[in-house]
Parts: C-alpha cells; structure tokens; sequence
C-alpha cells in the first residue's frame, strides 16, 4: 500500500545525501560556511540531526571537499549512520558519489547549508515521493517577478502564477537518479539540481509546497535569520 501523509515517517531504509563540498564564498568566511556556528552548533551539525532524527532515514551519506579538516572533528561525525564520500567539482557530480555506495531504492538529496528543516516537510515529501515516483519541496514565488537584460534594466515582467523556488530535500528511485545524472553528465547538460536531471531524463516530477522558513545559508545576513527560524522552532 502506499504510503499516507500519516504513515510516510514510519517507513524505514531511506538513504539521505548531503552535498558538502562547496566552499561558500560569498559568506566571506574563514572557512567553508556549513561550518559557521550557528545556535551552538555548525550549520552542517543541525542539517545532519535533522535528517538523522528522521526515522524514516537510515543512512546519511555525506559528500565532502577532498581537504576537509573540519568536519571530522564534529561530534556527529561519529554516528555510525553517516558514510563519507569524496565530494566533486561540482553538485551534480558529489550526488552521484553518494549514489555509488547509497543503500535502499529511494534516495534524498539535501542541501548542507539548509539546517531549519522540519519532519512534517520531510513526512509530506517522501508520501508525495512514494506515490508520484519523484518530488521535490518548493515554495511558491510571493513576490513580483522580473527579467532584466544583461546591464540590469527591465525587459519583462513574468507572471508568478505557477511559479516556485525550489527547495531540498529532493527525493527520486536511487537507480533512476543516479541514471539520470550520469547520461547528463555525459552530455554536459546543465544540471542546476536533481529534479533538472529527472526532468530532462523524461520524468514528471511533483512539487510538495514547504515551510517558508526551510532556507539556504547563502549570504551572512541568512546566518542570523536561520538562527531565528530555529528558535521558532525549538
């Protein structure tokens, strides 16, 4: 039987990958930014826990930049559920690093610098994932949206109306990502994340609408934001 939004944390074996290799430069930082402390802990200790205290998810398996010497010193790197893989260039080629030793037939992929994640977000992603073959959380676009040209001036604006940002977890059949990845890769097709990938291999792929507060630490001013949606949360 599928999975219900009631039943969807109790099923068990999920694999979660956490791209970690990225440097984050545009925090300015003396180290890469899933390392910058927020509420007590780095911001990649908080993204982990979240998955980790997931019941549905069995495994962690986390992609980090060859010369990392920060993250063996966190206390969660020690759990016996995170598996270490050596992270790539770019995103795309760190997922399928983590899909060569991921366990399971259902993989998801969440972004290291997203620490406010909720179980209800990832209870409503793997229902909605398990019954349409592939989903994604997003948020929908609230704001007027606009095209500019390359010197910044404004050639349109674009309807919002079936628009969203797309957010992580992303969640698809592990063989069939990882397929998907591979043949674009290949190609040397852009692929801005793993719903792109699916999308282009032919498969549809549903959107699950999130909280608001699940953000990306992109810039310093999302340091002290992420750590006020923790606090909410807490």
């Amino acid at each position: 039987m599928s999975p219900t939004m009631t039943d969807a944390s109790r099923i068990p074996g999920l694999t979660a990958i956490v791209p970690a290799a990225g440097i984050g430069s545009r925090m300015g930082a003396d180290c890469p930014k899933q390392y910058l402390q927020l509420a007590g802990k780095t911001i990649l200790e908080h993204t982990l826990e979240r998955l980790l205290s997931h019941p549905a998810i069995a495994q962690v398996i986390v992609a980090l930049a060859p010369h990392d010497r920060w993250f063996e010193a966190l206390p969660v790197a020690a759990d016996p559920r995170i598996v270490r893989v050596e992270g790539g260039a770019e995103r795309a080629f760190s997922v399928l690093h983590g899909l060569h030793v991921a366990q399971g037939e259902w993989v998801l992929v969440h972004d290291a610098a997203r620490p406010c994640l909720t179980h209800g977000d990832l209870d409503a992603l793997i229902a909605a994932a398990m019954n349409c073959g592939g989903a994604i959380l997003g948020s929908r676009v609230r704001d007027t949206m606009k095209r500019s040209d390359g010197e910044g001036n404004i050639i349109a604006t674009v309807e919002r109306e079936q628009l969203w940002h797309a957010l992580t977890p992303q969640m698809f059949p592990t063989r069939a990502l990882k397929r998907a990845l591979e043949e674009g890769l290949l190609l040397g097709a852009t692929i801005t994340d793993e719903a792109s990938a699916m999308e282009r291999a032919g498969f549809t792929v549903r959107m699950v609408e999130g909280r608001a507060d699940n953000i990306k630490v992109t810039r310093p001013e999302d340091l002290s934001l992420a750590g006020l949606f923790l606090s909410q949360q807490a």
